[in-house]
């Protein structure tokens, strides 16, 4: 799996913007990996539709926040997953939460894909017949039957 990603923000109020790409390898995609999901650390910030935060309002006030992004990776069937999230504003700029959510985001993943990796391919063949026990019970029957065909062809 790969990971890309960066915080792009404009001049003045308006939010980070936080953008990341993951990429599967043809090998992960091979084994049918199952989507991973972590709750991140990453805050969503309020009113989390505006692309702007203008002083003296929600994370720019005595904020707590109260809920976090969920990150996953992608199913085995897709390229890859682009996802755009809005980030709180913050003065410092600083989103040291990010890079640890996506390696965490990765390290679940990657105990994911030691357990596919684990389950080994197999292919197995098999033929049965019938048993001695059966055949013991039918073989009567079936000389009776054959006798009589026998019999009945050289009378006709």
């Amino acid at each position: 799996m790969n990971i890309d990603w960066s915080i792009s923000k404009k001049r003045g109020n308006y939010r980070p913007v936080l953008t990341y790409t993951i990429t599967l390898t043809e090998f992960e995609k091979s084994l049918a990996m199952p989507s991973v999901r972590i709750t991140s650390t990453i805050p969503v910030p309020p009113e989390s539709g505006w692309t702007h935060c203008w002083p003296d309002q929600h994370e720019r006030t005595d904020w707590t926040p109260s809920e976090y992004y969920q990150l996953m990776s992608p199913s085995h069937k897709a390229k890859d997953t682009l996802v755009t999230l809005k980030l709180p504003w913050r003065e410092s700029n600083a989103y040291p939460e990010v890079e640890e959510s996506l390696a965490a985001l990765r390290d679940a993943f990657e105990k994911v894909l030691i357990d596919s990796m684990n389950s080994t391919a197999v292919t197995m063949k098999g033929n049965l017949t019938t048993s001695a026990s059966a055949k013991g019970v039918i073989a009567p029957t079936f000389a009776a039957e054959r006798i009589l065909q026998s019999v009945a062809r050289k009378t006709a």
